[in-house]
């Protein structure tokens, strides 16, 4: 790694840039009937980050602080702190520096660390932590080791300074794969978020992994999770995926997705669907069909960034609520998170209103989180294009508006901001968790602030300090604080140092989140045939919970004693009209029977075309399920039409395959049997031949379809002869050509 002064920014001057008070906005005007009067001409100037404040609009009582701005920063996409809370910020500097997305794989970008030296609240001291990646998109503080994954890879390195001077001296592969990601860098995989349960998660990709003596280990999962840009997690670990290509704000929340997907189409509601923007939106990719009469966004579509406020130094009535970014519509959600006997639904907080919503045309806000100090952190990249190149090529509908107002021209440039609250002060208190001896990590599993109680969790479990079981344990056992109960468990859990008489314990706790906990936790040796164990978990077939119910349901289910089924015949005879419940089980066997068939069918199958679509069901299942359902029926969500047609039964996916070459190389627009979808089927003329033939030769022979598998000569034939395509096919095109 290149060591010069240039890397070092430290001790930045930004008296100009950035700033701690608060801005007064501009008001916003209503009209008679108190309703919010759009801007339907607002200017795609460049503003400073004063001017920009003062067009950001808060609910009451809210208000936002900049702690970071250019030059400080630059394209910023991901941010986390480490135990010393100091932040690093993950930049693609080369995102979209045209409307061609020229040079976006070279490796310039960088990861910087930003510290706040006095103590303010600004950000005084920017050093380059590491330089020449690409396009960095997943960054986790472990201990004094950053993580790092770039797009297009799918290694992991760890990153640390050991001399102090504030710039990565070492690098490590901590977890190697060598398949190369190759699909546009918005449907790559993103997350890397440590859970309560002591697994990182990402999206997209069927897996999830786990710390283990120095190196990262992947955990196959039956199914992946899907999501796109962003993953949040609430204090009971759950998590929120969000699919911006499939316009879906917020999916597989219902169940860990280790147990495999679970959506329901009555999640969310029409209602909640629909987006508010203060502005006109006109540059949304898909079109006019996108936009209100007033040339509004009506609905999610780049929905991205999520996180769920877990801090203490704002409203208690934000805490667990689910933030979305919408960048698109310059805006931020805040979704009210409902459990009615298990399963969750979402509502917007506010009646046809957002909780933060700008008339800047550059204000992208495209990730959040809870800070060390308690307060809702906002990442703004604040530019023009937001969308990749895919979807900004010469005979787009992006491609005029974005020339018109010149967006191209709004890059290198990204802010920070703070949420604070009137009358509520941020939590100055400056982590210095790295140097703390293990004892001294266990107390901060009560703070009231969840971003110390989950960092101290991980530094624990990353040391593999066990002499802090007993302490642990002590915990786990009397605190009064329920959720310093739930770390203290999972923690032990995570130490190997877990004894039975904890975890019965936690199985009989007054709480039933801590009694859902200590069922979660049996898991893994329940997988392993732990009868006694499963004896103990049987009388939970009867908790009032009906969350501990649910879970019981779940950790039941991988095992094969006799015992374990009884348990899950016995729970869904008990609770018949528990959809949660009937239906995750149902989709679970129902997947079983699915995976037998094709089983079945791959034996009867030549080597090669087994090859050719088992390798197109990781693809499908990873990227393509977002939109066209993992049964290729379609996703259907909150009401909303489906965002790409089905694909189960379809006679152009059982017919001709050199049409369907042609749409997956060049993409597709317009109407598909006579209806018209939200979304345009991108190009993935990027990926090789023998992808291509493994995702088309899945789809032709899975979901109820039959019909001979592509070959990857095939795709290049058709490769070759379309080479001058740059623009996407239409079904009126694809049709004449085979008259």
């Amino acid at each position: 790694m290149k060591r010069n002064m240039k890397r070092v920014m430290g001790l930045l001057c930004l008296s100009l840039a950035v700033y701690a008070c608060k801005v007064a906005q501009t008001a916003l005007k209503r009209d008679a009937a108190g309703k919010i009067i759009v801007d339907l001409n607002p200017s795609p100037a460049y503003l400073s980050p004063e001017e920009s404040m003062k067009t950001i609009h808060l609910q009451k009582g809210y208000h936002l602080q900049l702690v970071a701005a250019e030059p400080m920063i630059h394209e910023p996409v991901a941010m986390v702190w480490d135990g010393n809370g100091r932040m690093f910020v993950a930049e693609m500097n080369t995102y979209m520096q045209d409307a061609d997305g020229t040079g976006e794989m070279n490796p310039i970008c960088t990861v910087k660390r930003l510290e706040d030296t006095n103590g303010d609240g600004k950000m005084d001291k920017a050093i380059v932590f590491i330089d020449s990646l690409v396009l960095p998109r997943m960054i986790l503080a472990l201990d004094d080791r950053l993580l790092v994954n770039e797009t297009n890879s799918n290694h992991i390195f760890s990153y640390r300074d050991t001399n102090g001077d504030g710039v990565a001296d070492e690098k490590k592969m901590v977890y190697r794969n060598d398949v190369i990601s190759k699909g546009n860098l918005e449907h790559q995989k993103s997350g890397l978020v440590w859970n309560l349960d002591n697994k990182m998660y990402v999206t997209v990709e069927n897996m999830r992994y786990a710390y283990e003596n120095g190196m990262i280990k992947s955990e196959f999962l039956h199914e992946g999770p899907g999501g796109q840009w962003g993953l949040a997690n609430d204090d009971y670990g759950r998590l929120y995926f969000s699919a911006a290509g499939a316009e879906t704000p917020a999916l597989n929340f219902q169940q860990n997705p280790g147990y495999g997907r679970l959506d329901f189409k009555d999640q969310f509601d029409q209602e909640f669907q629909a987006v508010w923007p203060i502005i006109s939106t006109p540059d949304v990719q898909g079109g006019k069909g996108r936009l209100r009469p007033d040339s509004t966004l009506n609905h999610f579509t780049a929905c991205t960034g999520q996180s769920v406020y877990r801090g203490n130094t704002l409203p208690a009535d934000l805490k667990g609520d689910l933030i979305i970014c919408e960048p698109v519509g310059r805006l931020i959600r805040r979704a009210k998170v409902i459990n009615t006997n298990g399963k969750i639904t979402l509502v917007n907080a506010y009646n046809k209103e957002e909780f933060i919503a700008s008339s800047d045309m550059n204000f992208r806000p495209v990730n959040s989180a809870t800070g060390p100090d308690g307060c809702l952190y906002l990442l703004d990249m604040y530019r023009g294009i937001i969308q990749e190149s895919a979807w900004t090529k010469v005979g787009s509908y992006l491609r005029p508006q974005i020339t018109a107002r010149n967006l191209d021209k709004n890059i290198g440039r990204g802010r920070i901001y703070r949420v604070v609250y009137d009358g509520m002060k941020r939590d100055k208190t400056v982590p210095r968790m790295l140097s703390l001896p293990t004892a001294q990590l266990v107390p901060y599993l009560t703070h009231a602030n969840a971003w110390w109680r989950e960092t101290a969790q991980k530094l624990m479990v990353v040391r593999a300090d066990k002499s802090v079981a007993p302490a642990l344990k002590t915990m786990a056992m009397t605190s009064p604080n329920h959720l310093a109960r739930i770390h203290a468990l999972w923690t032990l859990n995570g130490l190997n140092a877990l004894d039975r008489e904890t975890l019965t314990a936690g199985l009989k706790d007054a709480d039933s989140q801590v009694r859902k906990t200590a069922v979660w936790i049996c898991d893994e040796p329940v997988r392993k045939g732990d009868e006694g164990l499963i004896g103990l978990l049987e009388p939970l077939k009867d908790d009032p919970s009906p969350d501990v119910r649910f879970q019981l349901l779940l950790t039941m289910r991988f095992s094969k004693s006799e015992k374990a089924r009884k348990i899950i015949k016995d729970l869904l005879a008990a609770n018949p009209t528990n959809q949660l419940l009937v239906e995750s089980q149902k989709k679970y066997t129902d997947g079983i029977a699915a995976k037998e068939l094709a089983e079945r069918n791959a034996r009867l199958m030549a080597e090669t075309d087994r090859k050719l679509v088992a390798n197109g069901a990781v693809i499908f299942k990873s990227l393509c399920a977002s939109c066209h359902g993992e049964d290729g029926k379609g996703i259907a969500i909150g009401g909303k039409d489906m965002p790409a047609p089905p694909l189960a039964g379809s006679k152009d996916v059982n017919g001709d395959p050199e049409k369907l070459l042609r749409i997956v190389l060049h993409g597709l627009t317009g109407p598909v049997n006579g209806k018209t979808y939200p979304s345009i089927m991108p190009a993935l003329g990027g990926n090789d031949d023998e992808y291509i033939a493994s995702v088309l030769s899945y789809v032709r022979n899975d979901m109820g379809n039959k019909a001979p598998t592509v070959k990857p000569a095939d795709v290049k034939k058709v490769r070759d002869a379309t080479a001058s395509r740059t623009t996407p096919w239409t079904m009126a095109e694809l049709d004449a050509i085979k008259k």
